[in-house]
């Protein structure tokens, strides 16, 4: 007689493997390739700390050359627009503090509307850039396995995107560039991440913008400019009204998948 003997194996759920979706024609990074935007961040926040930068970007300095950049704007108003729009990249890009002195210098310059203008559209560009930077750099981060945590919050996430990405732009407590990367993580549209940016940031930048506007007379009276206004109850509650609202069609769908 021949003794069979039989493997038995462990039993285990199956796991499948994933990969993130990226933008159609993006390459998947792959290597240490992908960890290049990581580095340039890094390496921007060592030369802007070590290099003394986030000196130029403060109120003190605005204060005492304001007739100077008035001057060369008023002489340069092409150039200017366009440098002031390029170093607003730069900082929201690179996650770089100094985002709301630029908008207060802005309306001081330019004037509370054109400035609001400006800003609106240097930050939205800047927040694709660290949006695309960080897909790139963690497209497989968080995405081992299906069926995880992640992928469900994820799959909620991308369902309602345009819901939750809106909300999290109006409400002033989340930090600029945690709400750039979380999308990015989560494998939101790019399409869908622009547009829930640009509307969401427009209350607070042209709130900023128009103070920034009134800077002459802080100046003469040699104060600091009110830089918790859209804390105040007139402004906050419009903003978390519309923040609200923002999550009206989540709240919809998750009521009409009950009934």
């Amino acid at each position: 007689m021949t003794e069979v003997t039989e493997k038995q194996e462990e039993s285990s759920e199956p796991v499948v493997e994933v990969e993130a979706e990226l933008e159609p024609g993006q390459p998947h990074p792959k290597g240490l390739k992908r960890y290049i935007p990581v580095a340039v961040v890094f390496l921007a926040f060592t030369v802007f700390f070590v290099g003394g930068f986030q000196d130029l970007l403060s109120f003190e300095t605005l204060a005492q050359n304001r007739a100077d950049i008035l001057n060369w704007t008023t002489e340069n108003q092409i150039l200017a627009v366009a440098v002031f729009m390029a170093v607003y990249v730069v900082v929201v890009g690179l996650s770089l503090p100094g985002g709301t002195v630029l908008t207060l210098a802005g309306g001081f310059v330019f004037g509370g509307l054109m400035a609001g203008i400006y800003v609106l559209v240097a930050a939205t560009v800047g927040a694709v850039v660290i949006f695309l930077g960080a897909r790139y750099a963690f497209a497989d981060l968080c995405h081992a396995r299906a069926g995880t945590n992640m992928a469900k919050m994820e799959a909620g996430f991308r369902e309602n995107a345009f819901s939750y990405l809106l909300f999290l732009r109006l409400v002033p407590v989340f930090p600029f560039w945690l709400v750039n990367l979380v999308p990015a993580l989560l494998d939101v549209r790019l399409s869908t991440y622009v547009v829930a940016t640009a509307l969401g940031i427009i209350p607070g930048t042209f709130v900023y913008a128009h103070v920034g506007g009134g800077l002459s007379s802080v100046f003469e009276a040699g104060g600091t400019p009110n830089m918790g206004i859209i804390f105040q109850p007139e402004i906050l509650l419009p903003v978390l009204g519309l923040a609200v609202l923002a999550l009206v069609p989540v709240a919809y769908k998750k009521l009409k998948g009950k009934g």
